[in-house]
């Protein structure tokens, strides 16, 4: 939906500079806040599948048992580094609020930018709450021979 709105107010914003050499005030401002969010939610749609950008050279050389430490460790360090971005996403947010910057005009900055330390704590969450996968049987049914 955000992605659609996106394309949309900018195609419409480059039809009214063509056609009409002017084009909406607050147009260039509501496309970064989108560019934000959409951003923002992809990320987190990310963290949820697993499907983060890695670089994942030195796992492919490694033995399985020590695959699975690398991968916790990845997991546990970008749990990390989330909740430091949460943490200072959210003084920002907060300065941000504290100082009453507005966008789009009247509107405060600080609601379109709370995304930031929204995000990034799923994103902390999805890596930790994900750990438990690198521990589970690689065949699921391989446990049940085993009874």
């Amino acid at each position: 939906m955000v992605l659609f709105a996106m394309i949309g107010l900018a195609a419409y914003q480059v039809l009214l500079r063509s056609v009409f050499g002017g084009g909406l005030a607050w147009a260039d401002e509501a496309l970064r806040l989108l560019v934000l969010w959409s951003a923002m939610l992809g990320a987190v749609a990310a963290s949820r599948d697993n499907v983060h950008l890695r670089i994942d050279l030195l796992s492919r050389f490694l033995p399985t048992n020590w695959r699975r430490a690398a991968a916790v460790v990845v997991d546990v360090f970008a749990a990390g580094v989330s909740a430091i971005l949460a943490f200072y996403s959210w003084r920002f947010v907060a300065e941000t609020r504290e100082f009453g910057d507005q966008v789009l005009g009247t509107l405060p900055a600080w609601g379109f930018q709370a995304i930031l330390p929204v995000a990034f704590t799923l994103i902390a969450y999805r890596y930790l709450a994900g750990l438990r996968r690198h521990f589970r049987p690689a065949n699921p049914s391989a446990g049940l021979d085993a009874a």
